[in-house]
């Protein structure tokens, strides 16, 4: 690369950053919290002992499982309209993004419910607590600190998934990369430098993850 290249990496790095912080990271986030909520809820329809509920559960699940998300960001941006349901980039954005975490964290959570052994059910029985109580004081907090990984995996392959939210004009990281890149020609510097960014970002997020791996480990016996 030569100086001018290199001056223009410079120039552009806060403005990807930024997009970065203003635009990817709090899609990220918000998409990631709105789509746990759907994935404790699909997960408790699963492991409902109503048939109907737990197939229902089960069908939205196979389907986000098996569509990809860029389909799913396009039938909600672009196909909806037909049907005359219009929403704006980013809320469309938010939405595709939740369902789909919401479908594959829901198996997370479910196999994180099913691994806390029956005994704590019946315990808690036993001292009097409901089956709401159960769940809510006993089960989950123990589910929450077996999910803590794939779930913060979901969560670091979520930040690198809102790049497909460029495709529905919504102003990310990855869609100020384009402007740069198309206004400057300098088309492969700008791209390795908003991967650049993506590849820090998601550092900082696996040593996050360790970190409270590690403080969640101290409450397991060994």
């Amino acid at each position: 690369m030569d100086g001018t290249t290199w001056a223009l990496l410079v120039d552009s790095f806060w403005p990807l950053l930024l997009a970065a912080i203003t635009g990817t990271i709090p899609l990220a986030l918000s998409s990631f919290a709105l789509g746990l909520v759907i994935a404790i809820a699909v997960a408790l329809l699963r492991l409902s002992g109503n048939p109907v509920l737990s197939n229902i559960a089960r069908f939205y699940v196979s389907v986000i499982r098996g569509t990809p998300l860029l389909v799913q960001l396009f039938v909600i941006f672009y196909g909806l309209p037909s049907v005359g349901v219009v929403i704006d980039p980013w809320p469309a954005a938010i939405i595709a993004f939740s369902l789909n975490v919401g479908g594959y964290a829901a198996e997370i959570v479910r196999a994180a419910i099913l691994s806390v052994p029956k005994g704590q059910w019946e315990a808690a029985h036993t001292v009097g607590y409901s089956q709401a109580q159960t769940l809510t004081r006993i089960v989950l907090p123990q589910a929450a600190r077996v999910s803590v990984p794939p779930l913060s995996n979901t969560f670091i392959s979520l930040v690198k998934d809102t790049s497909l939210a460029s495709t529905i004009l919504v102003t990310e990281m990855f869609r100020k990369a384009q402007q740069i890149a198309a206004f400057t020609f300098e088309v492969l510097a700008i791209y390795l430098e908003a991967a650049l960014i993506y590849w820090l970002i998601c550092l900082v997020l696996s040593t996050g993850q360790s970190a409270i791996e590690r403080r969640l480990d101290r409450y397991v016996a060994h």
